[in-house]
């Protein structure tokens, strides 16, 4: 379900039958509802709407604005640049656009919030539904956080114009791991942070190029050693670049036995595992 003013695609395809799939809904407060517009109709986000595997709504708070300026913003009180966003439109907006059961879960994004990551995420898709507050300027008067929101949530240590762009990254997030988003279930739960680990290096079609090749065990055809591979892969990617992934007392078995193998010589013959390419140098083969 759309608003109007984002478009979904026109054709809208049947579930299978006995189909039994969760519909995942984000409504949206946003001051600028078209940035949505290309984000919504493109991609995986549209075939979704189009599968009714989401749902969005958005909601101007300057259709609650009582002025004919449709005025959303005012000075700070204690003087200070910039302009903040009047809490009587807000709350007017969010408590239009969260009616309707399941109550939603209200978001703030903020700065100051906690910071979304993948656990997060699964958090928010335990959720049916959520509504997104879109911060702009200096922000939201702290009343409409103290009284409205549910919860804060920043996607990072850095500021932005607006809410808008991070509310498209926390939709995104959650949206793909809805089921039947995802073309192939596993294309999800082998990505990146999704185990507790980096992805594994990825590779294509030509076999060699520009004196890079791939590593053989993944044209081997062997599906346990490629397995064994993708695993060792993504602990050494995760050691160097993130390691503090690993410091958890939560490691399984598997992931253990992984990390000690990266302290042992190479068997003879061991598939290499890819270095991460030195900054000065282009890269180099990978054995294999």
């Amino acid at each position: 379900m759309l608003s109007s003013q984002a478009k979904a695609p026109a054709k809208r395809r049947a579930r299978p039958a006995g189909a039994t799939l969760k519909t995942m809904r984000f409504d949206l407060v946003t001051l600028f509802p078209d940035i949505f517009g290309g984000f919504l109709s493109e991609a995986l986000m549209a075939k979704a709407l189009a599968r009714g595997v989401i749902q969005v709504t958005l909601t101007n708070p300057r259709d609650f604005a009582p002025d004919r300026h449709r005025t959303c913003d005012d000075r700070p009180y204690g003087g200070g640049p910039g302009m903040v966003l009047k809490p009587e439109p807000l709350a007017l907006a969010i408590e239009a656009a969260g009616t309707g059961l399941p109550r939603p879960w209200r978001i703030c994004l903020t700065p100051s919030g906690t910071r979304l990551d993948q656990a997060k995420v699964r958090e928010l898709l335990a959720r049916e539904r959520l509504l997104i507050i879109c911060g702009r300027y200096e922000g939201f008067d702290q009343r409409l956080i103290d009284l409205l929101a549910d919860e804060e949530i920043s996607i990072g240590d850095y500021v932005v114009n607006g809410g808008e762009v991070p509310a498209m990254v926390l939709m995104e997030a959650v949206a793909r791991l809805t089921p039947g988003f995802m073309g192939r279930t596993l294309s999800a739960e082998e990505e990146s942070h999704q185990a507790g680990l980096l992805e594994y290096p990825h590779y294509t079609r030509p076999p060699s190029f520009r004196g890079l090749d791939v590593p053989g065990i993944l044209l081997s055809g062997h599906h346990q050693a490629v397995a064994e591979w993708r695993l060792a892969a993504a602990v050494a990617k995760t050691l160097d670049r993130r390691p503090e992934m690993l410091a958890s007392d939560e490691l399984t078995p598997a992931l253990r036995a992984a990390l000690a193998a990266l302290s042992r010589p190479a068997a003879p013959g061991a598939a290499a595992v890819p270095a991460r390419p030195s900054p000065k140098q282009p890269g180099r083969k990978a054995a294999g």
